[in-house]
């Protein structure tokens, strides 16, 4: 019983200590975003990350509402040409790409300039299929700071060169629950790259821009 005891806790010791890790090194990726339009690289295309357009409780997400705002800037400023625009599109009723795109056209952006990444079911997938699907080995990254970290972290090792730009943070009541659930996304981010080499769920044909 001792012995197990022992096990128990050096395991608990270890995975705390991964979870440090595992954020530690993520978190440093953020100098490589900001939210400041004249500090971006001009690139080809950008990457937008996907979320709900709406809350479970049917209210606005304003994650999506500031990625799409952002998006927009990014765009207008003439620091990217094309937008891919990468989400879940898990369900028949349920569309992350299709949704921002259509919010995108409603900011002004033209259809033409818009790709529709459908197998963006996590942060790996949309970043290393921009590369592998889309052709590009870099671009700009659109979400909030600590997701584009994240995004920058994973591109950073498939060998994708990303900026970030940051989207506007949302107010602290409205942001706990992901901000949270970030701590654990960082850990999978880190397993997935330095322990499991994990690749996208999908590949399929190349989509040229």
């Amino acid at each position: 019983m001792k012995l197990i005891k022992k096990v128990l806790i050096l395991s608990i010791l270890l995975l705390m200590a991964f979870v440090v890790y595992a954020n530690l090194k993520v978190i440093e990726y953020q100098e490589f975003s900001g939210d400041v339009i004249s500090g971006l690289p001009v690139e080809k295309a950008c990457l937008l990350l996907g979320t709900s357009k709406y809350l479970s409780n049917g209210g606005e997400n304003q994650f999506y509402k500031f990625r799409i705002e952002a998006a927009k800037q990014v765009y207008t400023a003439g620091k990217c040409s094309k937008i891919v625009v990468s989400g879940d599109n898990r369900r028949v009723d349920y569309n992350e790409p299709e949704e921002m795109r259509k919010s995108l056209i409603e900011q002004g952006v033209p259809l033409a300039d818009i790709y529709c990444d459908y197998a963006g079911g996590r942060t790996l997938d949309s970043v290393v299929r921009f590369k592998h699907i889309f052709g590009q080995a870099s671009g700009i990254v659109i979400s909030q700071e600590f997701h584009n970290a994240r995004a920058i972290y994973i591109g950073s090792a498939h060998g994708i060169d990303l900026a970030g730009f940051n989207a506007r943070e949302v107010d602290a009541y409205n942001a706990f629950g992901t901000k949270v659930r970030e701590v654990f996304s960082r850990v999978r981010a880190v397993a997935d790259v330095e322990i499991l080499n994990s690749e996208p769920r999908h590949y399929g044909e190349p989509i040229r821009l």
